[in-house]
């Protein structure tokens, strides 16, 4: 692929002498001719695919243009440079070659000796089977995952011991938050993180920071800029995940202020799935659509969505109300053959926000 590339652009430098030595009513005529049946192949051909020589080829010519004509030049379309970003991160964070088999299997020995150990001791539990044998004994979990290879759907507990989960969340969500970091990869590849936070009650977004190097003294920090901000009254539970840039100063200030720090599990971020739903949601309706200069713009953006997110886009786990409205009372109803709605555009237009006329 490399050799084909080299030679592609090696035989489409030679061509250039010849092109430049032609008169200038021969290359006119040409150019229009090229440019003509550039138009036609684009109405018939949906999408255009592009080689990487091409692409090499492409982006040196452009040098050559002004750039107020690419849009005509070049058919290359926002949507694209967005794409061919993607599939460049992509490339960049991809450790396939690097991938090491998982845990081997379970030998066929030692299956058929656990359920033969099963079949004769029906009235013992798996617990009781690694004592029945010689050390080195199998381990508890392995007997589980023989006899029950698929994991069982239909358990459920006593109607005595059966609560309602979301009659709890309801009952606790006004008195919890939750954090995780989201990560961006910006257009020169290189990886910035934003700490972001939301209240379960109220839905309100915060975004605490965003840096290109989360250490435990970055978080820590965070944290207390936060609390010095923010009215933490009636917070008394902190969601967080297991990662390194959470240390005992970070878990210590938010002690300091009468919350108390969950660890969710190991490798379990359902365990923040509030969280993780406002991350996602930051990538869908605005990460994904742009390209991320630098850490200020990165802060900038975040800032200026958390704010729509907070007071003008509907939740529908609060009514279809944003936090702000929720907090303050639903609007009265209006009608609208009355009024005349406006249109707000927010972040270059990425969003739009309406409201009625004055």
């Amino acid at each position: 692929m490399l050799l084909s590339m080299v030679y592609a652009v090696t035989r489409r430098l030679l061509s250039l002498p010849a092109l430049l030595l032609r008169c200038d009513v021969s290359k006119e005529a040409e150019l229009l001719v090229l440019r003509h049946e550039n138009a036609v192949l684009r109405r018939q051909v949906p999408r255009v695919r592009y080689e990487p020589a091409d692409r090499l080829w492409l982006a040196a010519l452009s040098s050559l243009i002004p750039r107020f004509r690419w849009a005509k030049v070049f058919s290359v379309t926002p949507a694209t440079l967005l794409a061919w970003h993607r599939r460049l991160v992509a490339k960049r964070w991809d450790y396939s070659q690097r991938r090491r088999p998982g845990r081997p299997p379970t030998a066929a020995a030692v299956k058929a000796l656990v359920l033969r150990m099963a079949a004769q001791n029906p009235h013992v539990g798996p617990q009781a089977y690694p004592r029945r044998t010689n050390p080195p004994r199998p381990h508890d979990r392995l007997f589980y995952r023989v006899e029950h290879p698929e994991p069982s759907r239909n358990r459920s507990c006593p109607a005595p011991h059966r609560a309602d989960v979301e009659a709890v969340l309801t009952a606790q969500a006004e008195h919890i938050v939750a954090v995780d970091f989201l990560h961006v990869d910006t257009i020169d590849l290189k990886r910035l993180y934003a700490l972001v936070m939301l209240e379960h009650g109220s839905r309100r977004g915060h975004l605490l920071g965003v840096t290109a190097n989360p250490t435990g003294l970055w978080c820590t920090q965070a944290a207390r800029n936060f609390l010095m901000a923010a009215d933490t009254t009636n917070l008394k539970f902190l969601i967080r995940d297991r990662g390194g840039q959470f240390t005992d100063a970070f878990d210590a200030v938010f002690a300091d202020a009468g919350i108390c720090v969950l660890s969710s599990p190991p490798q379990a971020p359902k365990a923040n799935a509030h969280c993780e739903r406002i991350i996602g949601t930051l990538r869908r309706e605005l990460l994904d659509h742009m390209l991320i200069l630098n850490e200020q713009h990165l802060r900038r953006i975040l800032s200026r969505y958390l704010e729509h997110y907070n007071t003008a886009r509907p939740h529908r786990s609060i009514a279809q109300l944003c936090p702000a409205q929720a907090e303050a009372g639903p609007p009265s109803p209006i009608d609208l053959a009355n009024h005349r709605v406006d249109r707000r555009l927010i972040l270059g237009g990425l969003i739009s926000e309406y409201q009625i006329a004055g």
